[in-house]
């Protein structure tokens, strides 16, 4: 299966609780935090929901 590695780029400070939120669910607290997920669906629309605030990449 694929994986994504998600990094935070810009701080969820001053945005909308459901964008915090989601930040929360994929495990990104700090800046320059990165973490591994498994592809998916429902993980695509997490990034797109912030897709402003992350960077993301595929893994192999």
């Amino acid at each position: 299966m694929a994986k994504v590695k998600v990094t935070l780029k810009k701080s969820g400070i001053g945005r909308l609780g459901t964008q915090k939120a989601t930040l929360k669910a994929l495990g990104l607290r700090k800046l320059q935090q990165s973490v591994v997920h498994n592809d998916s669906p429902g993980l695509r629309g997490q990034i797109a929901k912030v897709a402003h605030l992350v960077t993301y990449e595929e893994v192999g």
